[in-house]
């Protein structure tokens, strides 16, 4: 992803934000994040998908509905590979720019899946949702805006904390191998995110939380095209 004026702003907000006292999250205040990657895949559907993206485009749908059907009672670290190569290997990457053009847009997993291009804030996005309806529970996953040193801008990646005191693992469309964030000299921390808060990065672990989720307005658009089977 290349530094946009949203990287800047997410800067901006970081520091603002770093004055406010943190609020307690109440469960349900905000439906729009309980959503699921679940959703009603029917034959008209798919032949909607078809005829919007072409024929490689529904296929790429129902090998993430097999996906999500077959994993489930797999562990969490083989389902945090199973669904990292799976993105990483079946999507083109490309730019928002030149797939949207606008300077950033988070793709819902239908989107992304459908389109079969997306940039890393995709990426993160359909993996965070895939192993959410895997049973991953939410806690342990945070989507992880970082700056990627050795390209210089702006990158997004997901990570996943075993226990709130581990060092997380990184989840990355850059590499297929899912490493320890303490690894991953190559990426510096600015702030993560989920369905339950916003934290300001702490070197590579778990951070100071400073808010919800809401306050991002991407979040909160995607997660509604979500509700509304967007694609």
């Amino acid at each position: 992803m290349k530094k946009s004026p949203l990287f800047f702003k997410v800067l901006h907000f970081v520091f603002r934000f770093k004055t406010i006292q943190v609020q307690a999250f109440v469960i349900g205040l905000f439906a729009v994040f309980s959503v699921s990657a679940t959703i009603e895949i029917s034959e008209a559907l798919l032949l909607k998908i078809e005829n919007k993206y072409g024929k490689e485009a529904p296929l790429r749908v129902k090998q993430w509905q097999l996906l999500m059907q077959t994993a489930k009672g797999l562990s969490d670290q083989e389902k945090l590979q199973k669904v990292n190569d799976f993105f990483n290997f079946r999507i083109k990457f490309v730019d928002d720019l030149r797939l949207w053009n606008v300077a950033d847009y988070w793709a819902t997993p239908l989107e992304f899946l459908a389109r079969g291009q997306g940039d890393c804030e995709d990426y993160s996005i359909a993996k965070y949702f895939t192993l959410k309806e895997l049973g991953v529970s939410e806690k342990k996953m945070r989507i992880t805006y970082v700056k990627a040193l050795k390209l210089n801008q702006a990158h997004m990646v997901l990570t996943y904390y075993s226990s709130p005191r581990d060092i997380p693992v990184v989840l990355d469309n850059l590499i297929s191998e899912i490493k320890l964030a303490t690894k991953r000299t190559d990426l510096m921390p600015v702030y993560s995110f989920n369905g339950m808060g916003l934290w300001i990065a702490k070197a590579r672990g778990n951070g100071k939380r400073v808010g919800n989720a809401n306050k991002l307005n991407l979040w909160e658009e995607l997660t509604q095209r979500m509700l509304n089977n967007t694609f």
